[in-house]
């Protein structure tokens, strides 16, 4: 069961002053992935077949992904009452795929479906705590702390299951970081790219993957700060078997922020 629910939400304390536009586009492209859970786990729970406690964790996972996205998805209906979360996810789910009757993982092997989901779990848990930091709407604050915290858990549980792979399953530092630089270099493929498309464009709108994901980026890259990059680092070099800690992971926090940096100057260039 999900740790939390809507109901432990104070939605009474909606202010919507405090409502960033900006923010609001990309909290409903978001609200689009994270329901996409149910398509996830039953993609987890092929990959082990037969590992019936990864499948109670995978399914677990997917409804608390399921709460979240249902979260974001009332809380920006507050924001723009004209906005239908349901269709737009609707919208969504049909336009964007996945393959759920895989029978193997497509990272190779369960070690490296495990180090791919810790890599996402990395990438949800600090741009949550980011958007937490940024907001200043104390309902968007109180859902993205709850969020985080889900993430960050969720990161551990894969993590944890990560360890228990057989010997003969596990990568050598070389092999995991090839997989995880793979996945997270899929943060601009289609998945939130489409989101933002489904959520935020009329119905006669063509998408465009490139547009629309400078468009989900443009809104995004702005809210990290230093200590969500270094911690984001921390969880990458653990996932892939390294010292989280100490010179690696400053030279990594420095170059990402040079990076998010950069690119959010460009974006902000192109954009205007």
């Amino acid at each position: 069961m999900p740790h939390w629910t809507l109901d432990n939400i104070a939605w009474d304390r909606f202010d919507p002053a405090a409502v960033n536009p900006d923010v609001l586009k990309a909290i409903k492209a978001s609200a689009m992935v994270e329901a996409n859970g149910a398509d996830y786990g039953e993609y987890l729970c092929q990959v082990f077949h037969d590992d019936p406690e990864f499948q109670a964790v995978a399914r677990e996972w997917a409804l608390e992904e399921i709460q979240h996205g249902e979260a974001l998805g009332r809380w920006a209906m507050l924001a723009d009452p004209g906005w239908d979360y349901e269709a737009a996810f609707a919208r969504y789910k049909a336009g964007y795929k996945i393959k759920t009757d895989a029978t193997a993982s497509r990272r190779g092997s369960r070690t490296g479906e495990l180090i791919a989901r810790c890599m996402v779990e990395t990438g949800t848990s600090s741009y949550y705590s980011a958007l937490k930091d940024a907001t200043a709407e104390p309902v968007l604050k109180q859902i993205c702390t709850k969020i985080a915290a889900d993430e960050f858990r969720h990161y551990k549980l894969f993590y944890e299951h990560l360890r228990r792979c057989p010997k003969r399953d596990r990568l050598s530092r070389w092999a995991r970081l090839r997989i995880g630089w793979s996945r997270m270099a899929e943060s601009e493929d289609d998945e939130l790219a489409f989101a933002y498309f489904a959520a935020n464009e009329p119905d006669s709108a063509v998408y465009d993957r490139k547009r629309y994901m400078q468009a989900y980026a443009r809104r995004a890259y702005p809210l990290y700060r230093a200590r969500h990059v270094e911690r984001a680092m921390a969880m990458v070099l653990k996932a892939v078997g390294l010292e989280p800690q100490g010179w690696l992971n400053g030279l990594l926090t420095r170059a990402g922020l040079w990076f998010i940096r950069r690119r959010s100057s460009q974006l902000a260039a192109t954009a205007s």
